[in-house]
């Protein structure tokens, strides 16, 4: 791989992150600060392709985890440090914001911040707010609370954590950076070429394989064996385990950049999402065409983790407290399951079976997900957690609703956190769909969302309390719904 602009070869045991092996390598600025990508003290900066649907958006520089990102994973790929920013005598000028406006004090998570602030500050559609206006205009300075004059996103640090020079002199900082990247700064500049291309590879350790296979059809084939190859894409899951459980796997496939599993379609009766894409990936290319999803991203962890979390790892995993499972079933969403033997497709509502079990079989992967249009217009998705942004639910739930003159016609409600798996509120479905879309149903439908799953007590939340907020989110979402008596047409993608 090349870490700042300097070839380095991997060596190292399969398991390796690459956190641990850059500063192995004497790159000393990414820390360990949780080992399970909820800090960011970690962040580094890898050259990841464009947006195809963008004219002239050939790479972007994206900030990932170290921690849990196998150093494997990154043959044959570009990296950036904090090192590789900039040095003392010549700071980039995000390290020079920090500096100057005093963004950091002990020092310890200042790299992973600036790493993280300088993927935003080379992401190429950050526009200015009102013309980049100055302080004391009509327009204000900034476009809202978490949006800069200068186009700065303040979700892009959603994932760093700082514990003792606050917050506001980072934000200062974030907010007081060019509007646009010197025209001589490289890092800008390597942006109008492509990202590199994945390279088949095995690296063999005592603790076993890791591999990234040349074609698709290779790893139907392993996945045909008695292998039983873990498939990593994103690790933020298995990166984890691999940190705090010890966990060690015979083989590890990496199948984040196989062309088949990357693909987004829109169709006349349905938008198709591959299983590898990122979250951040989606939400780009969707750009908002399913309202439902796009209030569940600002809500998946952190962007960090966005940038490297995919569709099917979260639903590949059967965790019954993942985000997007809630929402795919509420948009009825369907799984293109793929093997040797060909592919199938399995409503998402018939997909797990019990706690981390699915239909799906061990010579099966994830290729993509269905989601049939038109959508229900009344979305709504609420995550119930201790924080606002990086955390695990306590509850989530998703809402969709269609409403014909006052009527419930159609209903779909995904749970998560009150059961072994996401489930379908069926009986709250049945409840709503052909009464009134008024407070009476909603409340006797509300006591019904209540008995739905077998919400336990734990660390997180009671039992209680879980279906206490079952429903409560009925409740909320008829409060702030605007079509008690109207007919919403079902939406169609554009």
């Amino acid at each position: 791989m090349t870490v700042n602009g300097e070839p380095r070869a991997f060596t190292g045991a399969t398991h390796t992150s690459a956190l641990d092996w850059l500063r192995d390598q004497g790159l000393t600025g990414a820390k360990e600060g949780c080992a399970e990508g909820e800090c960011g003290a970690c962040s580094i900066l890898v050259a990841r392709p464009g947006d195809p649907d963008v004219p002239g958006d050939r790479t972007r520089w994206t900030a990932i985890n170290a921690c849990l990102t196998p150093a494997a994973a990154l043959a044959g790929q570009e990296v950036v440090t904090s090192e590789g920013l900039g040095s003392p005598d010549r700071l980039h000028p995000v390290q020079q914001a920090m500096a100057l406006r005093g963004g950091s004090q002990c020092g310890y998570c200042t790299p992973g911040f600036i790493c993280s602030m300088a993927a935003e500050y080379y992401r190429p559609d950050r526009a200015c707010a009102s013309a980049c206006a100055p302080e004391g205009s009509s327009t204000g300075p900034a476009l809202d609370e978490e949006h800069g004059p200068n186009g700065f996103d303040l979700h892009a640090l959603s994932g760093n954590l700082c514990r003792c020079t606050g917050y506001r002199p980072i934000r200062d900082a974030a907010y007081g950076l060019p509007a646009d990247p010197a025209a001589d700064d490289p890092l800008a500049a390597r942006r109008a070429d492509p990202a590199p291309e994945p390279r088949p590879m095995e690296i063999h350790s005592a603790q076993g394989r890791f591999l990234r296979p040349a074609a698709f059809d290779d790893v139907l084939d392993l996945l045909a064996t008695d292998e039983s190859p873990v498939l990593v894409a994103g690790s933020t899951d298995f990166g984890v385990d691999v940190n705090l459980k010890g966990r060690r796997e015979r083989l590890v496939v990496a199948i984040d950049r196989l062309p088949e599993l990357r693909e987004l379609n829109v169709y006349a009766d349905a938008v198709e999402i591959g299983a590898a894409l990122t979250l951040s990936e989606i939400e780009r290319r969707l750009g908002g065409r399913i309202p439902l999803l796009a209030q569940v991203f600002p809500q998946f962890a952190s962007r960090l983790i966005r940038n490297a979390a995919t569709l099917g790892g979260n639903l590949g995993t059967g965790s019954p407290i993942g985000d997007t499972p809630p929402a795919l079933l509420a948009l009825e969403a369907q799984l293109i399951l793929a093997s040797r033997s060909g592919e199938r497709t399995v409503p998402l509502s018939e997909y797990f079976t019990g706690y981390r079990q699915t239909v799906r079989r061990p010579d099966e992967l994830i290729k993509a997900v269905r989601i049939p249009v038109p959508l229900s217009p009344v979305t709504a998705f609420h995550k119930i957690a201790k924080r606002r942004f990086d955390d695990i639910s306590s509850v989530a739930v998703a809402f969709a609703l269609t409403v014909a003159e006052g009527t419930v016609t159609r209903a779909a409600i995904g749970l998560g956190g009150v059961a072994a798996t996401p489930l379908r509120a069926t009986a709250t479905e049945r409840a709503l769909i052909g009464r009134p879309w008024s407070r009476d149903t909603v409340l006797a439908a509300a006591d019904v969302l209540r008995s739905e799953g077998t919400p336990m007590d734990d660390h997180r939340a009671s039992g209680r309390y879980r279906a206490a907020m079952l429903g409560r989110s009925l409740e909320k979402l008829h409060a702030e719904s605007t079509v008690s008596t109207d007919t919403v047409a079902p939406r169609e993608l554009s």
